[in-house]
């Protein structure tokens, strides 16, 4: 049976302004649960922000109640809560001549306090947050002197290191290269199932999280907060909540978000991955009709139209 870390029930969040309440979200209902990996996705200035500061304690909701692990959060220290809960920020501030086996070290800050002393089941803990990310070979190494995947690594060590049971990242990927986003959230994943932790990742980048997520949680503006596995908004048609407005839909088919019209008169007969590339490059081109069919094979590609061969899609699109 899935057991749920945080809980948030009838939640109204916002900001006081003086006597003045402007209120952000409204009525939201949500379970973040142990051993998985949960998205929270929406649009910028929906209240993502709003809603993770709820969830850490750091914003008092106007109405409703978040309990973690069936206590209020209100109800927590803030020393209690930094061993439940940890955070890792998009950018935080961190001293170049600090060694990665440092900044992991100061996980164990909540159980330790300001003096730092690790005693035996620190350093164990340390060591399992540095190997559990794979980062043992870093871990004297300066901060200034490793990469950007490595580095995120290390905070998700340090987070690792505090022992809690729940983690909050906020765009953990952001500013890195397809690989180690790739393997940022694959990692994460990973550690959710492998550790039993509940993790919470604030994400724009829907395609990996697809890949990874177990559970998404969608946000948009003057509707509640929608929970599900992603496969089933995709099929439900609810993923298209990311995506307000009438020029872009998400393909069910093809995996992708799309230009939600498409007036485009011409056919492609050949392996269906060929033919969407092809179009998608016809499209892009400006070409919406063509008079005709165009043949295409691979192995090597051969694009056939109009009685000439091409190699190449871009020779084929320079050709029209």
């Amino acid at each position: 049976m899935r057991k749920a870390s945080i809980i948030g029930r009838n939640l109204s969040l916002g900001y006081t302004k003086g006597k003045v309440q402007k209120e952000i979200l409204h009525g939201l209902d949500f379970e973040l649960f142990s051993g998985e990996m949960t998205c929270l996705l929406g649009p910028n200035g929906v209240g993502k922000s709003t809603l993770v500061k709820a969830i850490l304690g750091q914003l008092k909701p106007f109405k409703g109640e978040v309990l973690l692990k069936g206590k209020l959060i209100s109800g927590y220290s803030n020393e209690l809560l930094s061993k439940e809960l940890a955070v890792v920020l998009t950018e935080p501030f961190l001293p170049g001549n600090m060694t990665v086996g440092q900044l992991v070290a100061m996980g164990r800050i909540p159980h330790t306090g300001w003096t730092g002393k690790l005693e035996g089941r620190d350093r164990e803990v340390i060591q399992n947050a540095l190997s559990a990310t794979k980062i043992e070979y870093l871990r004297d190494e300066r901060l200034s002197e490793i990469s950007d995947g490595q580095r995120q690594k290390a905070l998700i060590a340090r987070a690792l290191a505090q022992d809690g049971k729940v983690m909050v990242l906020d765009e953990p990927t952001a500013h890195l290269d397809l690989v180690n986003r790739y393997e940022i959230m694959h990692l994460l994943r990973e550690i959710s199932k492998n550790q039993g932790k509940a993790i919470l990742v604030v994400t724009h980048d829907l395609e990996i999280a697809l890949e990874t997520a177990d559970r998404f949680w969608l946000l948009n503006c003057g509707t509640p907060l929608i929970s599900g596995l992603p496969e089933d908004l995709v099929i439900s048609g609810q993923i298209n909540q990311l995506l307000p407005g009438k020029k872009f839909h998400f393909s069910v088919e093809k995996g992708r978000i799309e230009s939600k019209v498409q007036d485009l008169k011409f056919e492609i007969s050949g392996p269906e991955e060929l033919a969407n590339w092809i179009s998608k490059a016809l499209e892009k081109a400006g070409i919406k009709e063509l008079a005709g069919a165009i043949e295409v094979s691979r192995d090597p590609l051969l694009i056939k139209y109009a009685g000439r061969e091409y190699n190449r899609v871009e020779e084929f699109i320079l050709a029209l």
